[in-house]
């Protein structure tokens, strides 16, 4: 049997408003981010009776790490008292990141669509560039190293990818999923659930 893990999406940003790719851009939530990471710090306090017995570990970008501080400041914590991973990071969008999809379009017609016919497998250009079975080969040691119940916050990428570790979702289905910012997701003995 594996450990319960509880994961979070980071709280909405601008950025995801805008339908802006930020991949590792460093980009803060806004108030309804705030409000949403609060709010899954109280269910996450209602459905944890032992904050002690787990491992809080979030991505290092700013905007899972203030999620994070929210959770548990909402779970009557220390809100600095958690890890980061930088596996945990969303996926490296290269030479998009910032862009929207139209914006990158106007700029380059037609370079958009080798990700729209295989999102999946799909890698943008640039340095460092990530694709959704990359991110799968980062964030898959992550979760097999886990030895003791965890809360998770992470990105949509990320947790998109665990659908198709876990969830046995094919590449098309797992690159589709909704990523929620106000749910909270178990992972436990391999099933996936929203809560």
């Amino acid at each position: 049997m594996s450990p319960l893990v509880y994961i979070v999406r980071h709280g909405q940003t601008q950025w995801n408003v805008d339908y802006r790719l930020q991949g590792q851009a460093d980009i803060p939530i806004t108030e309804e981010g705030r409000r949403q990471a609060s709010a899954n710090g109280r269910h996450l306090a209602e459905l944890i009776s032992d904050s002690a017995a787990f491992d809080f570990v979030a991505s290092p970008l700013i905007r899972t790490r203030t999620t994070m501080e929210l959770i548990r400041s909402a779970m009557g914590l220390d809100p600095k008292a958690y890890r980061t991973d930088a596996r945990l990071m969303e996926m490296n969008f290269g030479d998009w990141q910032g862009y929207t999809f139209a914006e990158l379009e106007a700029r380059d017609p037609g370079c958009t669509r080798g990700r729209e016919e295989d999102k999946w497998n799909f890698v943008p250009p640039g340095k460092g560039a990530e694709g959704y079975e990359l991110l799968c080969e980062r964030v898959r040691p992550f979760f097999a190293e886990i030895a003791k119940p965890t809360v998770c916050v992470t990105h949509g990428g990320v947790i998109r990818s665990l659908f198709h570790i876990f969830g046995g979702l094919d590449g098309i289905a797992a690159a589709n999923v909704e990523t929620p910012q106000d749910r909270v997701l178990k992972l436990q003995d391999g099933q996936l659930a929203w809560l």
